[in-house]
């Protein structure tokens, strides 16, 4: 599969963009990984994905590096208050649904790497951590951008992608890591 077929692929899925780089001009910043430890989604410490579970910033850093290509992807919400949370969690649902069924497809296609998604994995409700059990798909797990402290508005910026939507607009990011 050519990058432009990945591209393709991620548009036909409904993404409102995508865009490959090169890992190395991934900016991460590790001041973000404080925004995870103030639990406003309530995943802290209670999702294998997320931290302090998920690794150090820096471990989570060398993960993507670990790849040389990533396949940024974007969608773009309407949401009328910022404050409506099922709203915001039903886009972040559906963003990585559509994201994980991209990666399958690159997977078929021989491309191995790893899902970031537009929010801490939520594959199982509640997270199998919870009970003490060990993770049910390690090999589609995902962790969200802020706990692999990606700047995802110098990456969006890369990208040739709106950070800022507008009013009234959601911009969700994602993104795989591949060789």
């Amino acid at each position: 599969m050519t990058e432009n077929e990945m591209i393709q692929l991620a548009l036909d899925e409904g993404f409102a963009a995508a865009a490959i780089v090169d890992t190395a001009q991934i900016v991460f910043d590790p001041s973000f990984r404080p925004y995870c430890e103030e639990n406003l989604c309530g995943q802290y410490g209670a999702n294998y994905s997320c931290p302090p579970d998920c690794g150090s910033p820096e471990e989570m850093k060398q993960r993507i590096l670990a790849h040389k290509k990533a396949l940024v992807l974007q969608t773009i919400w309407q949401v009328a208050d910022y404050s409506d949370v099922p709203a915001i969690k039903h886009a972040k649902k559906s963003h990585n649904a559509s994201e994980i069924r991209v990666v399958k497809k690159m997977r078929e296609a021989g491309h191995d790497g790893l899902i970031v998604g537009a929010s801490g994995c939520a594959l199982c409700t509640p997270c199998a951590q919870t009970q003490g059990l060990p993770c049910n798909f390690p090999d589609l797990k995902y962790s969200c951008m802020s706990a692999y402290c990606i700047f995802v508005k110098k990456l969006a910026d890369a990208c040739g992608m709106e950070y800022d939507c507008g009013e009234g607009l959601l911009g969700l990011f994602g993104m795989y890591a591949f060789d």
